[in-house]
């Protein structure tokens, strides 16, 4: 599962994540499965965790440390076992200092820190990505687009 935590309003962060049950809030039809449930045994992607309501964050620590979530509307707690992977384009360790990201989250989730610059630093990488997306682009949709990539390596956008 990936989420784009932005995305989400404000509003509906927790029965997304969480999922809530029948007749929790007004509009509740049924039970609904959370984002976190519903990866189960996978992998949950948290895309731009820094933009997180600071309010929601001690309840996705909880999730990290106890591994069980509690859909709204439920005492019951359950269990779930799902490797997070979280990125965002914020210093987080910058943020927690501000108090504008749990301290404790941060530390949680900074078990493997891969920081990847940005692609305007990385302009070698430009052409055999343009390519790889050209090939996959023609395999999916079964064309056979050529593109003049090689003849503009020496462009000043590549220099």
């Amino acid at each position: 599962i990936a989420v784009n935590c932005p995305a989400i309003p404000a509003t509906l962060i927790e029965s997304e994540f969480f999922g809530s049950e029948k007749g929790s809030f007004t509009g509740s039809s049924g039970k609904k499965t959370g984002f976190f449930e519903m990866a189960g045994d996978g992998t949950f992607f948290l895309d731009e965790i820094g933009e997180l309501p600071y309010d929601i964050q001690s309840k996705f620590l909880r999730v990290i440390q106890e591994k069980e979530i509690i859909r709204v509307g439920s005492a019951a707690p359950v269990k779930i076992n799902t490797r997070i992977i979280a990125a965002t384009n914020k210093d987080l360790e910058s943020e927690a200092g501000k108090g504008n990201f749990r301290e404790d989250l941060f530390y949680r989730l900074n078990v493997i820190n891969i920081k990847l610059p940005p692609l305007r630093e990385r302009r070698e990488e430009i052409v055999p990505l343009s390519e790889m997306i050209l090939k996959d682009f023609n395999i999916r949709y079964g064309r056979n687009i050529k593109g003049n990539i090689h003849k503009r390596r020496n462009s000043k956008i590549f220099t």
